[in-house]
């Protein structure tokens, strides 16, 4: 698999999140585009993985925030999170949930 890295910050950031149908409340540090879909956050590659695999008819996932235990985000207190799928009119609802304390 290759990667290209165009870095964006700011205002540019926020408008390829809106572009893409990121809801806001989903917003988090890094946005992705793989494989069709947007990857908001520290989603783990194996959701990622995942999402290639099945190719539900979304336009993406997102991890919001920055929660510890998540890739990226090790500390000493790991908690669990969720993984949101969402569609671009803003609905978005649970696609996965994490445990980083039982992996």
């Amino acid at each position: 698999m290759s990667v290209e890295k165009k870095p964006a910050e700011g205002k540019e950031l926020q408008r390829i999140k809106i572009k893409y149908g990121v809801p806001e409340k989903l917003y988090s540090c890094h946005t992705a585009l793989i494989g069709g879909y947007v990857v908001e956050g520290h989603v783990p590659a194996d959701i990622i993985k995942r999402l290639l695999s099945e190719r539900p008819p979304i336009a993406g996932i997102a991890v919001p925030g920055m929660p510890e235990g998540s890739p990226g985000m090790e500390g000493p207190d790991p908690q669990p999170y969720e993984v949101f799928a969402f569609e671009k009119s803003g609905k978005f609802w649970s696609y996965a949930r994490i445990d980083p304390r039982r992996q």
